[in-house]
């Protein structure tokens, strides 16, 4: 007889010994019999993905699927409807090395419509399920493993907080078992550090939804850095839990819903802010704020013939400020990129062509470093750090050239050596 025409839900008593009701709703739709004990007190969260053993049979024990048979482990994201129902919230429960036996109703499985051939609509379904491990899920924009979440309770609603909006959050920071922090915090998003938060946080918060709980794990430079805050006794560069908890969030204005007042003393406060970020040796931090500037005032609409040159000169900065965090990041391209935006603004900006020159030496390409600082000469005949860099760049290009002469010299030698003689 094809299993899939006839399903048969009567479960031997002796696999129900023990089982307990773990559905969302206690509907009794989901239950667990606990085979072995898991070791820990946390679980997975929703978003986490989970790394499982499984073998799946019908109520009359007939099995229609095992990774064990294929040796080859399960892994799926948790809360994200990625499997059935009882497996969301089943393994919800588990902890790191248990082995359990979930019971799942047919709305808790494949419902109706079962998955033929192997399971019939209506089925109940067994699973013995072994956890192994699971991770967070990875929020840093360049993939880096700097800020995971694993989420505890999923946030309502569909709006994200942005760049300034205003947060209400609890917080509890701990570091191998030790609480360090823990308190309600409400700021604007950006100025976590600020407020002797993790600096990875404003980053976090802009993927919560409001009443979103979640643990978050911060390393290197997205923690505290080198630097924590004397209070909290932590070593330099310590990986660093937070539990946080978005208790309300107000959304700030986005750009485009900014007036020309409103963007113009807003970029006088990330210029301030990143001025003191920068003096600190912090020059990520004043990145960000730099950063904002160019967002901001990306647009001229409305503002008027006053507000324009204020316009024009803070984003000069904020070009010009970013290209200098990047020069102490030594990321030469970003440079370059940063001082082009500038001197499309203003063609004889100093500070852009000196900035792009050090760009173009920091990369070795001396002969466009020697352009950028004779340029700078050709405005500013004063300037002596010019007229150093560009008796470097003059003096690496010499050797540039006496390192091809000897090379052409070297070849030319050798050709007339391999002639044949008459």
């Amino acid at each position: 007889m094809d299993i899939a025409a006839a399903p048969n839900n009567t479960i031997p008593e002796e696999l129900l010994e023990g089982a307990v009701d773990i559905s969302e709703d206690k509907d009794e739709g989901l239950r667990k019999v606990t085979l072995k004990e898991g070791t820990g007190d946390e679980g997975p969260g929703t978003g986490d993905e989970v790394v499982v053993h499984y073998v799946g049979t019908l109520a009359n024990g007939e099995k229609f699927d095992s990774s064990r048979d294929r040796s080859d482990k399960f892994k799926f994201k948790l809360g994200q409807a990625q499997v059935i129902k009882g497996w969301d919230q089943g393994v919800a429960t588990m902890k790191k090395g248990e082995i359990s036996r979930l019971i799942c109703r047919s709305d808790y499985a494949y419902g109706d419509s079962g998955s033929p051939p192997k399971i019939p609509g209506g089925a109940t379904l067994l699973f013995e399920v072994e956890l192994f491990s699971w991770k967070g899920e990875d929020l840093t924009d360049s993939s880096d493993g700097g800020i995971i979440r694993s989420m505890r309770k999923v946030g309502t609603g569909y709006m994200h907080p942005n760049e300034r909006a205003s947060v209400s959050v609890e917080v509890r920071g701990s570091h191998e078992g030790r609480v360090f922090d823990e308190r309600t915090v409400k700021y604007l998003i950006g100025d976590a550090v600020e407020n002797n938060l993790p600096d990875g946080l404003d980053m976090a918060l802009m993927k919560f939804k409001k009443s979103e709980e979640s643990e978050l794990t911060f390393s290197g430079d997205y923690a505290f850095g080198a630097q924590p805050p004397a209070e909290y006794g932590l070593p330099p560069n310590a990986t660093i839990k937070y539990m946080i908890s978005l208790v309300d969030m107000e959304k700030a204005h986005e750009s485009w819903e900014m007036d020309p007042v409103e963007k113009l003393s807003q970029s006088e406060l990330a210029k301030t802010k990143g001025t003191n970020f920068f003096k600190e040796g912090q020059y990520s931090k004043a990145l960000r704020k730099y950063k904002l500037i160019t967002k901001w005032l990306d647009d001229d609409l409305d503002f008027s013939e006053e507000q324009l040159k204020t316009r024009q000169t803070l984003r000069l900065t904020g070009y010009n400020n970013c290209a200098m965090c990047y020069i102490k990041e030594e990321n030469w391209i970003k440079v370059k990129e940063m001082c082009n935006e500038a001197l499309q603004l203003d063609d004889q900006n100093v500070k852009s062509l000196f900035r792009r020159g050090q760009a173009y030496a920091g990369s070795k390409d001396w002969k466009e470093a020697r352009v950028d600082f004779k340029t700078v000469l050709e405005i500013d005949p004063a300037n002596k750090t010019a007229k150093n860099q560009l008796t470097i760049a003059e003096h690496h290009l010499k050797q540039e050239r006496d390192r091809e002469k000897r090379l052409y010299a070297s070849m030319f030698s050798a050709k007339t050596t391999d002639e044949p003689k008459v």
